[in-house]
């Protein structure tokens, strides 16, 4: 079973754990977003007429 008790330490477990999480949200967020406009901008690219 996992042992979750950090005693004294907790106050300083918890929270690095939590921020660590967000942290790693944000950067999948921020690589989506860049992955899905890198992708409109070839398709806008690709359907551009050639000159």
């Amino acid at each position: 079973m996992l042992d979750l008790d950090m005693g004294k330490y907790a106050a300083f477990v918890w929270p690095a754990w939590g921020l660590s999480a967000v942290v790693l949200a944000a950067l999948t967020a921020r690589a989506l977003t860049s992955a899905r406009r890198w992708s409109a901008e070839l398709k806008r690219l690709e359907d551009e007429p050639r000159s």
